[in-house]
């Protein structure tokens, strides 16, 4: 099972490199951008045999305690058999 975790910064969060994405966006042309925000991506491999609800309950530990601060950043998670 793969556990695919994505961080980003909370929307209360000034984005800087997502706002120079956007502009650069902008000046180039591309129609239809409202807006960029810039984060983290993570692959986790779990072993094989964890159960789904161990292994969501795992995986959101995880993010919680090691792959974000909390201050200033959110998370969201999906699972992949």
């Amino acid at each position: 099972m793969k556990a695919h975790v994505y961080v980003t910064l909370k929307r209360t969060v000034l984005d800087a490199q997502g706002q120079t994405v956007a502009d650069a966006l902008r000046r180039m042309q591309y129609q239809g951008i409202a807006d960029v925000r810039q984060g983290k991506y993570f692959l986790l491999t779990l072993d094989d045999g964890i159960e789904a609800g161990a292994a969501k309950a795992e995986v959101d530990r995880i993010a919680r305690e090691v792959l974000t601060n909390p201050v200033i950043e959110d998370f969201t998670f999906r699972l992949e058999d």
